[in-house]
């Protein structure tokens, strides 16, 4: 059997898991893997070449996947809209077995050096999210969708890492709350758009905004294309 270079990865990902409540993403957890895995230290840096720093995201990806995975096999089609969207990021959170492993991830990626590497993360889960439920946005909208998830997904993360009450329902109600202000904003955006005596003023920012497109995101199934969700 052919090991390959995403099974030595998931290796070192299970690997460095035992120690990271204990050292962080770190180095020290990262060679404990390394060590653990009996792997030359020289390929487990090929394979990440940011030691922990990659691990900790295959991590994210790895919970972004069962988070998918769950949403694809949950029957949503009497679900509202944002009922949707608070089932999936709830499926995220989820997703976590130990808490302390999201924390000592946000430590890492709190430092100035990482932190675009977490916001990225981040972003990735939402737009994960918008595809999973079928958002078609081809304009601003893709962008403003993932953005505002990406805020009402990081400030449940930080309430529910604090939560003690019982199958965190003080989570999901603080989840729901955030949605109902976004719901209401757009709402409000609605009907400022939909009002006549401001839509002079609006059609050239709208005009603008129509021109924005969302990125060109690479066929998985084209010959040399890797799969960016894999």
């Amino acid at each position: 059997m052919t090991v390959t270079y995403e099974d030595t990865k998931q290796q070192l990902l299970d690997a460095i898991l035992m120690h990271v409540p204990f050292d962080g993403w770190s180095e020290a957890s990262f060679r404990a893997a390394v060590v653990d895995c009996d792997l030359e230290g020289g390929l487990a840096r090929a394979i990440c070449p940011r030691g922990a720093v990659d691990l900790a995201l295959a991590y994210h990806a790895r919970g972004d996947q069962v988070m998918l995975d769950r949403i694809k096999s949950t029957d949503m089609s009497e679900l509202k809209f944002r009922e949707k969207v608070a089932a999936a990021v709830r499926f995220r959170l989820e997703a976590v077995e130990d808490k302390e492993l999201v924390r000592r991830g946000m430590t890492l990626f709190s430092l100035p050096n990482h932190a675009a590497d977490g916001a990225k993360a981040v972003w990735g889960t939402c737009d994960l999210i918008w595809d999973a439920l079928g958002d078609t946005s081809d304009d601003v909208n893709w962008y403003t969708k993932r953005a505002t998830l990406s805020g009402v997904y990081s400030s449940t993360l930080l309430f529910w890492l604090g939560d003690d009450s019982p199958d965190h329902q003080n989570s999901w109600a603080f989840l729901d709350r955030r949605i109902e202000n976004v719901m209401q904003f757009e709402k409000l955006k609605a009907q400022v758009n939909g009002n006549p005596l401001l839509k002079p003023l609006l059609a050239v920012p709208n005009w603008f905004a129509a021109q924005v497109k969302p990125p060109m995101k690479m066929r998985a199934d084209l010959p040399g294309m890797l799969n960016p969700r894999k």
